[in-house]
């Protein structure tokens, strides 16, 4: 999904710069980029990818620590089990300081 953004930003990016249309058309386009990114649907839904990307990273951890057990080194076998008991705990705050609401 990052690769997909980053690939439509440089598409717009470069015609925006390239184009020949001026100073009008680079508003327009302004104006449009900030309709959508206001949008609540919008917002929404990066809320919502953001949030079950958290969940399935969550899951995709949990299962390789699983898998790798005892060959992992003992600071990362602890922060593991504090992430664990975090997520038994049902805290909704993850490391970055931004929540799932």
């Amino acid at each position: 999904m990052r690769y997909r953004l980053t690939f439509v930003a440089g598409v717009v990016l470069g015609y925006v710069l390239g184009t020949r249309a001026g100073r009008e058309r680079y508003e327009q386009l302004k104006k449009s980029a900030r309709q959508v990114a206001q949008n609540p649907a919008v917002r929404n839904t990066a809320e919502t990818a953001a949030h079950q990307g958290r969940e399935i990273a969550g899951k995709a951890f949990h299962a390789m620590s699983d898998k790798v057990g005892d060959h992992m080194p003992a600071s990362v076998a602890g922060r593991v089990r504090s992430l664990r008991e975090r997520n038994a705990n049902g805290s909704i705050e993850d490391d970055w300081g931004t929540s799932n609401t």
